[in-house]
């Protein structure tokens, strides 16, 4: 399945290099359900797959994709109407590359909706010491956030999770990052300790931590003034789709 993945995504806009190991992972803290996948072989060799997840009466598409020699035989649409068919859920969920637009095209005749705009972003390690929230320290988890986060950014992944993951910050704001890979769920100030530099010392502290660059991904488009601001690169721009099932 890895092998599958990784040809798949070998010429997207980010190229997929994972291991065994990171896939499993990620498609874990999704909530991956072997049962609910679907996949196309040649002989024994799997060159098409959607790899389905599910949450109570929500199901969401951690990745589809066919092998680069095997494109343009309707492989694709096939294991969508298969996944929507077959999925024990109300809604199904998936994220698609902007600039994708054949993939986008498939899902919208599907009858997928878009829902909105989501960005990824890296914020640099330069490997010097940067400033860092005094007296570092596990935060609870206040309903401090702006925006519903994504599927793979919400409580419910990190739940799943069987990395471990850190939590730094204070009573004024905190940050979730997995020293394993650097992604960043979750990043929430309170309301009123807003404006303060805050959010870009908990990037800045959560860098210095683990010793790598951070990935940031699928925010919503309003954030892009803030992360330029703090020096992240913006890697992609995805575009969020439901169906009503």
């Amino acid at each position: 399945m890895t092998a599958a993945f990784n040809d798949a995504f070998s010429d997207y806009d980010i190229p997929a290099k994972y291991s065994v190991e990171y896939l499993t992972n990620l498609v874990k803290r999704r909530g991956y359900r072997p049962d609910l996948a679907v996949g196309a072989f040649d002989g024994d060799r799997l060159v098409g797959f959607v790899f389905n997840c599910l949450d109570g009466d929500e199901a969401y598409n951690s990745g589809t994709g066919t092998a680069i020699s095997h494109r343009r035989q309707g492989i694709a649409r096939k294991l969508m109407q298969r996944s929507i068919e077959t999925l024990p859920a109300k809604r199904y969920i998936l994220e698609v590359i902007e600039t994708n637009a054949r993939a986008a095209s498939l899902y919208r005749d599907l009858g997928f909706v878009e829902t909105r705009r989501l960005q990824s972003w890296t914020y640099p390690w330069s490997g010097g010491l940067q400033p860092a929230v005094g007296g570092l320290k596990a935060a609870a988890t206040p309903d401090w956030f702006d925006q519903t986060p994504s599927w793979q950014n919400s409580l419910a992944s990190l739940r799943r999770a069987s990395e471990p993951y850190e939590i730094l910050g204070d009573d004024r704001g905190f940050v979730v990052v997995f020293p394993s890979n650097g992604d960043v769920p979750l990043l929430a100030v309170r309301r009123d300790q807003r404006r303060k530099g805050i959010g870009s010392s908990l990037l800045a502290a959560a860098v210095q931590h683990i010793g790598k660059p951070l990935r940031i991904m699928n925010v919503e488009d309003r954030f892009e003034p803030f992360l330029a601001h703090i020096g992240a690169k913006k890697l992609v721009r995805q575009i969020e789709m439901i169906i009503n099932l």
